[in-house]
C-alpha cells in the first residue's frame, strides 16, 4: 500500500518518530524513503539548514545518516548515500569534520539487494554494484579530508590565490598523492548511459559529475603549480613529480570518458569542460632534465645506472644499446663454442680416459716405485726382486734414481703388498742374504745404502 508515492514502513516509520518528537530522525526518514526517486528538495534544505544550527547535533545526524545505510533495501541505502554526499558538499563544514573523525563510516564492501523485482525491470542487484563503489568514494572522500585537512571541492581555485597553485613543492608533492585517490574513486563508479535508467543514480551521477568537475580543476592548478617547480627540484622530488604527471595523463583521458557519458545522460554542454592535452614534447623535456639529474641519457632508461652495469658501458662511459649487446653477446658465444672444440686437446681434464683391463691400484706406492711386472704387463707372480749388484749401480745414472729406491727392500716390500702378491717366496732366498749359511757368502752389497 502507498500514499502519495510512500510506502507503508515509510508511513509508519515517520508517525514513529513524530509520536516520539524527533524531528531530526523523521526529516532523516522523510528524505531516505523507499520511493525510487531522488531525494526530495525540501528535505534536503531542512537537512542543510540543521547542519547550520548551533543547537542541532552534528553527530546524531550523521550516525541517523549512517544507520539507514544499513537497511537492506538498496533504495534506501543509495538516498541515505546521496543525502550525506549532498550535505558534505553544501552543509556546515562540522559535518565533514565528524565524518572524516569517524574511522568506520560506510561498510557496504558486501552489500547486496537480493529483494525482488521493484518497478518492473529493476532488480536490487543491479544497483548493488553501484552502491559499493559510491560508498568507497564517500570513504575515500571523507579520508582525504583527514589527511589534508581540507575539501578538495571547496578550496578556492584559479591562478589568483588558488590552494593549490601556491603550495610550496614538498607540501604538493604530499597533497596531490590524495587528490589523485579520490578522483581515482570517483571514476570507479564507471557507470554507461543506459545505468542512468532511475531516479535515484540519476541524483547520484550528478553530484559526482559536479565533484568531478571541482576536483580536476583543483587537480590542473596543483600540476601547474609542480611543472613551475620542476625543473629547481632534486632529484627524488623530480622523480616524484613526474610520476604525478603521468598519472595525470592517464586520469585525463578516464575523465574524458566520464565527461562522454555525462554528454549523453543530457547533461548541458556548457557545463561539459573540453579537456585539451599537452604536447607530448613537454613530458620529453621532462624526463631528458630527469635523465640529466641521474646521469644518464634520456630514453635509456628510468633508474640510475648502477655498479653492477655492463663494463663495456664503464668503459665508455655510456650505457649500451640493444644492437651492440646482442653484438657482443653473439661474439663471446662463438669465442665460448671455439673453446669448447679445442678443450678437450689441450686440458688433460676434459678428455675421457680409456676402458683398459681393470687393476688394483698400487695405493702403496708412496714413492713413485712401479710395481714388478712379467711380460704381459701383469705384475709377476714370482717372489721379491733380487738384490743389486755393484756392477748394475755403477751403471745406472745418478739422476735415475735420486732417491735410491732401486735397491730399498722396503720400497719394493710396500710395491709388492700393494700388487695383492707375497712378500717373500719360499723358494726364493730374503734379499741381501745367502741361504746356504756360510758367513763367507755375504753379499757385498748393502741395500741401505
Amino acid at each position: 500500500m502507498t500514499a502519495a508515492g510512500q510506502t507503508f514502513n515509510d508511513r509508519v516509520l515517520a508517525a514513529r518518530h513524530s509520536i516520539a518528537g524527533q524531528g531530526l530522525a523523521k526529516a532523516v526518514c522523510k528524505a531516505t524513503t523507499e520511493e525510487i526517486i531522488g531525494p526530495k528538495k525540501k528535505h534536503l534544505d531542512y537537512l542543510l539548514h540543521c547542519t547550520n544550527e548551533p543547537n542541532v547535533s552534528i553527530p546524531t545526524l550523521a550516525n541517523l545518516l549512517i544507520e539507514r545505510t544499513q537497511n537492506p533495501n538498496w533504495v534506501v541505502v543509495f538516498k541515505s548515500l546521496i543525502t550525506t554526499h549532498h550535505l558534505m558538499c553544501y552543509g556546515n563544514e562540522r559535518f565533514t569534520q565528524f565524518l572524516a573523525s569517524s574511522s568506520s563510516n560506510f561498510q557496504l564492501n558486501a552489500f547486496l539487494d537480493k529483494g525482488g523485482v521493484q518497478a518492473g525491470p529493476l532488480r536490487g542487484y543491479d544497483m548493488s554494484p553501484f552502491i559499493r563503489r559510491y560508498a568507497k568514494y564517500m570513504s575515500e572522500k571523507s579520508k582525504s579530508y583527514r589527511n589534508v585537512a581540507f575539501d578538495f571541492c571547496k578550496v578556492k581555485r584559479g591562478k589568483d590565490g588558488g590552494t593549490l597553485r601556491q603550495m610550496t613543492g614538498d607540501k604538493l608533492l604530499k597533497t596531490l598523492p590524495h587528490l589523485q585517490a579520490q578522483i581515482d574513486s570517483l571514476l570507479e563508479f564507471d557507470c554507461s548511459s543506459q545505468d542512468l535508467n532511475n531516479g535515484v543514480i540519476n541524483a547520484c551521477f550528478m553530484l559526482l559529475f559536479r565533484d568531478l568537475i571541482r576536483l580536476f580543476a583543483c587537480f590542473n592548478d596543483g600540476i601547474i603549480n609542480l611543472l613551475e617547480k620542476y625543473f629547481e627540484m632534486n632529484k627524488k622530488q623530480a622523480r616524484d613529480a613526474l610520476d604525478i604527471y603521468k598519472k595525470f595523463l592517464l586520469c585525463m583521458d578516464r575523465v574524458g570518458e566520464f565527461l562522454k557519458v555525462a554528454e549523453r545522460f543530457g547533461i548541458d554542454k556548457n557545463e561539459i569542460p573540453d579537456l585539451a592535452k599537452a604536447p607530448s614534447s613537454l613530458l620529453e623535456a621532462l624526463e631528458a632534465h630527469l635523465a640529466s639529474l641521474e646521469g644518464r641519457k634520456p630514453g635509456s632508461g628510468g633508474t640510475t645506472p648502477t655498479g653492477n652495469a655492463s663494463a663495456f658501458g664503464a668503459a665508455s662511459g655510456d650505457v649500451i644499446d640493444e644492437k651492440t649487446a646482442a653484438r657482443l653477446l653473439q661474439e663471446e658465444e662463438a669465442a665460448m663454442e671455439k673453446f669448447r672444440s679445442t678443450a678437450s686437446a689441450s686440458n688433460p681434464f676434459a678428455a675421457q680416459p680409456e676402458p683398459s683391463q681393470e687393476q688394483t691400484p698400487n695405493i702403496l706406492d708412496l714413492f713413485g716405485v712401479a710395481a714388478p711386472t712379467n711380460g704381459s704387463g701383469a705384475p709377476a707372480a714370482s717372489a721379491a726382486p733380487a738384490a743389486m749388484t755393484a756392477s748394475d749401480l755403477a751403471a745406472a745414472k745418478a739422476s735415475d734414481d735420486l732417491l735410491q729406491l732401486s735397491g730399498n727392500p722396503f720400497a719394493n716390500m710396500l710395491n709388492a703388498a700393494g700388487s695383492g702378491q707375497p712378500i717373500y717366496n719360499a723358494a726364493a732366498p730374503a734379499p741381501g742374504f745367502n741361504t746356504s749359511g756360510s758367513g763367507n757368502n755375504e753379499q757385498t752389497i748393502n741395500p741401505f745404502a
